[in-house]
């Protein structure tokens, strides 16, 4: 998704002698649970932009780490993380054990590896040219670490903070970090045995003291030589170190890295189990349980003990009881991530939601959150789909949360803030012309931007925003019709047809208006709008943002002419070509990756477009696209993820499409038919009951759907109400190698 993070030149070569997938030790093919399937290094280097990161951590757990690397591909590893507290950022605190010269140490120390074993409860790696072995494990908000040294030479921990401040007491280390936003992590960290001498390591030099701070603020433990085990354990909290403390003493005191790993073994099975499968490939199996694990990868709960730290108005609040979470990059986590858990995790869907109401109220507007982080909301992206998520939740029976606030959050968040992408401002002259006239005015290449409110790199984006904010004012509709606040909901029904004015019944595209209301001319729907199209659309081009109507599909394919004419055009979106070198195609739109044709299935808008020949009448195609996508762009291997994954942004669609349908509509209770990979499945959901889908022979070659029964009863539709899953049941397909272009058209 996000094309402003640090793009990477890879060197693939290495990858694969440097990260390989080793299975964890001690269970055999036959023994195998859900996360012995799991390849935290699927996906860590794609094509342009970085998918995954190997993350170790618990379900939704504040304590997050992962080997960091100048790539995923290096073959350095910058010191042992401590905790990694947002989404793909970097460590806080860093850890790194040493034998050597005194005059040899830094803050963070780089180090050659090798039997590198990552699961995602557990880390070892071997510093060879150091020969040290370092082993891991970790709990929700704390972890623990043994170190053993080889060599007999004297031993040393060195501690730092990039950005804070680092004491000694005589028994533990503890600190601070600032992270951005007057929000800090702190750190308690106890040794299980204690140092000759203590130090501070300041430009090059060690001086004897207990306290360092500022930038890149580092201790040191210095230890005898002869030393050969040292075991560190250390809490992590965002409220002050007392917290840290109290989090390290709950849950890792007493416990053995060991145990650590195997209570984090138990923890995962329990969640990924809530899904079983069976059938299918190793590989598909890998690839499967692997996008499922990212998708507990966010958002984070960060309550600690019944207290948190909320960024969004910079104090530490009673949770009451109920978890607070945090983390989540709503722009398209809304698309699957929500739904998922919506099936899977109701309760857990319900906290979340309920956190956002928090948040709303805890900040200087009453706005609904677009990109709620450990440290505030950044208001990234376009539009504000965090709204279709609470309309999916309360359609699909979710109740444990304030839908009239919610509501009067997502509505302020539409209609008081900036449409303008990535701002936090109050609405201004764009929002008002928007108001006036259905679409977001476009500037003509070389026009000067007047507008205040407009971010200098990622522009108006016009036709995106114009797109999104539709699919959000139908959302508002829907919650209003259910608050019975009908002016409202006549108000923003009308205007969820606001996608229409910006619609060119010549070339069938969503094409950008001027101020005045004519198209911007000479256009190019692959090229036109400069890096990431944002000028006109938003990190894909116009060829994406074509079928960028989830809330209304009969009215586009009645736009587009029909289901024939909507098929043919649908079937030209794969078919045509970049239209240039891929350098040149990619230098322009990095996130556009993936293709097929102009589809790019490496980012998130274009997740619902090969389920849409279902509602065209054929939903042979949508069976035979669906497999094409999973087995080409996910794989079990280190390119395995086409684009940025976003934690669960992107594997929610795998998770689903594996199974055999998808939510293409937040917000409609309901889901769309494609090609399920495994014989079984089965989904625990939340409320003692069952849903199985069965799929007879189903394998590579037999992907295409002959029959279906739903509890028995004939299916012969290319969806499935939601209400029929959360009532428990089974879902029978026959499927074969060829297409029945009868099935599924009714």
């Amino acid at each position: 998704m996000n094309s402003t993070f640090k793009l990477n030149l890879l060197a693939i070569v290495i990858a694969f002698f440097t990260v390989g997938f080793i299975p964890q030790k001690g269970y055999s093919k036959e023994d195998k649970k859900p996360v012995d399937h799991v390849n935290p290094y699927m996906g860590n280097i794609s094509h342009l932009l970085v998918p995954t990161f190997p993350t170790i951590h618990l379900p939704n757990s504040l304590l997050r780490v992962y080997p960091e690397r100048g790539d995923y591909t290096g073959v350095e590893i910058h010191a042992l993380p401590l905790v990694v507290t947002s989404h793909r950022g970097s460590s806080a605190f860093r850890l790194s054990p040493f034998q050597g010269e005194e005059s040899d140490l830094r803050p963070v120390i780089n180090f050659r590896y090798d039997q590198e074993r990552l699961t995602p409860y557990s880390y070892s790696v071997y510093l060879d040219e150091q020969q040290i072995q370092v082993d891991f494990g970790l709990s929700h908000q704390s972890a623990a670490y043994d170190i053993e040294f080889e060599n007999n030479a004297p031993a040393y921990l060195v501690l730092s903070s990039g950005n804070g401040s680092l004491s000694w007491d005589g028994k533990a280390l503890s600190g601070y970090q600032t992270i951005g936003s007057n929000t800090k992590v702190y750190v308690y960290l106890v040794p299980d045995a204690a140092p000759q001498k203590v130090s501070k390591l300041f430009d090059r030099k060690l001086e004897e003291s207990t306290r360092a701070e500022g930038r890149n603020a580092c201790l040191v433990l210095n230890y005898p030589a002869g030393t050969k085990k040292l075991g560190v354990r250390y809490g992590i909290s965002f409220i002050d170190e007392a917290q840290a403390k109290a989090n390290l003493e709950r849950e890792v005191n007493g416990k053995s890295v060991a145990e650590l790993q195997e209570i984090g073994r138990e923890i995962w099975n329990r969640e990924l189990g809530k899904i079983k499968i069976e059938g299918g490939t190793d590989d598909e199996k890998a690839v499967f349980y692997t996008s499922l694990y990212r998708c507990f990868e966010r958002p984070v709960c960060i309550s600690e003990g019944d207290r948190y730290y909320s960024a969004f108005d910079g104090k530490v609040h009673d949770d009451n009881g109920r978890p607070f979470y945090t983390d989540d990059w709503i722009w398209d986590s809304y698309r699957a991530h929500h739904p998922l858990r919506i099936l899977i995790d109701p309760a857990k869907e319900e906290d979340i939601l309920n956190s956002f109401v928090l948040m709303s109220e805890q900040m200087e507007h009453f706005w609904w959150p677009t990109f709620p982080e450990i440290t505030g909301d950044s208001r990234r992206m376009n539009s504000n789909h965090g709204v279709a998520s609470v309309i999916d939740a309360h359609r699909k029976g979710l109740k444990n949360f304030d839908l009239e606030k919610a509501y009067l959050a997502c509505k302020g968040a539409i209609t008081e803030k900036t449409l303008a992408p990535w701002s936090g401002k109050p609405a201004g002259e764009l929002d008002q012309f928007y108001k006036d006239h259905g679409y977001i005015p476009a500037l003509y290449d070389g026009e000067k931007e007047t507008i205040p409110e407009v971010h200098s790199f990622e522009s108006r984006q016009p036709v995106a925003v114009t797109l999104g904010t539709s699919y959000d004012e139908w959302c508002l509709s829907q919650i209003a019709e259910e608050l019975g606040q009908k002016e409202d909901a006549a108000y923003f029904k009308k205007a969820s047809y606001n996608y229409r004015n910006l619609f060119n019944e010549k070339t069938k595209f969503f094409h950008p208006k001027d101020k005045e209301g004519k198209f911007i001319e000479p256009f190019d729907y692959k090229f036109s709008g400069g890096m990431g199209a944002r000028n006109y659309y938003g990190e894909n081009n116009a060829w994406i943002y074509r079928w960028d109507v989830q809330h209304n599909i009969p009215d586009l394919i009645s736009l587009m002419g029909g289901n024939d004419a909507f098929v043919k055009d649908l079937d030209g979106m794969f078919l045509e070509s970049l239209g240039r070198s891929k350098y040149a195609f990619y230098a322009q739109l990095p996130d556009h990756t993936g293709n097929v044709g102009q589809f790019s299935m490496a980012n998130e808008p274009s997740l619902h477009i090969p389920y849409l020949y279902n509602y065209a009448g054929q939903p042979w195609r949508t069976q035979k696209v669906i497999r094409k996508l999973l087995k080409e762009w996910f794989r079990n291997d280190l390119m395995g993820v086409p684009g940025d994954e976003d934690g669960g942004g992107m594997s929610s669609f795998v998770v689903f499409s594996a199974m055999g349908f998808y939510p293409v509509t937040p917000g409609m209770p309901e889901y769309s038919i494609g090609s399920p990979m495994f014989t079984n499945v089965s989904l625990d959901l939340g409320n003692g009951k069952t849903f199985t889908i069965e799929a007879h022979h189903a394998s590579d070659e037999n992907k295409y759907i002959q029959s279906a029964t739903l509890n028995g009863e004939t299916l012969d539709a290319p969806w499935i109400s939601h209400e029929a899953i959360e009532k428990g049941g089974k879902l029978v397909f026959e499927m074969g190698p060829k297409a029945n272009r009868n099935w599924g058209i009714k």
